[in-house]
């Protein structure tokens, strides 16, 4: 099964009809590799599963809307692309974030799906725009309607993309957390895990804020990832409790990254919109 370029009307495109598209392709276990996945891994997530975390990361980060799977904001030294917002830096730029959207770009290509042609002649995989101002005068432009095309088309692909991400997420966290902390972090990652939709709540938090692992995302050597998060998180019971401790202890990490964050940035200014993504966390 291939898709084109030519496979979706932008203006008709909505969250129902992205909710029916993602299943008719999940189903598809030999197209998406859903087979291997669930053989290889601890972890078992169902393909509906699957689409309801898509779907709500897509309307995290986008709002549910087209034209905010590409998109540059105010302060930030990069673009972000799809779903879930994937990072793109500009040449020359080594921000302290890591870098998501060139991985998510081989990773498609390897689901036999090819981007845009002006993506495949780039000299290097940097973002073509230098700056945010480019960004917004060519956001109209037929190259950033090519791209937001393929990122609509492969909406199915960037949620395995953030699902096997995820996967790969405790190895991660036990190799930076000191020894004597690897019990206490796994007994809380498996609180989460065993709750109702536990498994959104840490592949959204892990998509959001990272996986806490990288040395360059810290603020006066104090991360803000899954890694922190789990450290700080207290208790035993799974379900509810689980997933508001999990939201409590995510809070807290972000007010401390906060507090610890350069000042010319001014991050105090997302803080209501992480909040308020934090509760989608908790079942209602």
């Amino acid at each position: 099964m291939k898709l084109s370029h030519n496979s979706f009307n932008l203006k008709a495109f909505s969250p129902l009809l992205f909710v029916s598209l993602l299943f008719i392709l999940l189903t598809s276990k030999s197209l998406l590799g859903i087979e291997n996945f669930n053989k290889e891994t601890n972890l078992i997530i169902s393909d509906e599963e699957i689409t309801k975390i898509g779907h709500l990361i897509f309307i995290n980060e986008c709002g549910g809307k087209i034209k905010n799977l590409t998109a540059w904001n105010e302060g930030e030294e990069f673009a972000s692309f799809g779903i879930g917002h994937f990072i793109w830096y500009p040449k020359g730029i080594e921000g302290p974030f890591y870098e998501t959207f060139p991985r998510l770009l081989n990773f498609i290509k390897n689901k036999g799906i090819k981007p845009p042609e002006w993506i495949e002649n780039l000299p290097s995989l940097d973002l073509p725009w230098n700056s945010r101002e480019m960004f917004i005068n060519d956001f109209k432009s037929n190259k950033m309607n090519q791209l937001r095309e393929f990122l609509v088309e492969t909406i199915p692909y960037q949620t395995l993309f953030l699902v096997n991400r995820f996967q790969n997420t405790m190895p991660k966290l036990l190799i930076t957390a000191p020894q004597d902390l690897h019990d206490h972090i796994k007994s809380q990652f498996y609180r989460v895990v065993n709750s109702p939709m536990g498994m959104y709540a840490l592949i959204d938090y892990v998509n959001f804020k990272g996986e806490g692992t990288e040395p360059s995302e810290r603020y006066k050597g104090e991360g803000w990832g899954l890694l922190q998060l789990l450290e700080d998180m207290q208790g035993t019971e799974t379900g509810n409790k689980a997933l508001v401790d999990f939201a409590n202890a995510a809070e807290k990490v972000l007010v401390r990254r906060i507090s610890n964050s350069p000042p010319e940035r001014n991050e105090k200014r997302w803080l209501s919109g992480w909040e308020k993504r934090i509760n989608t966390y908790i079942p209602k």
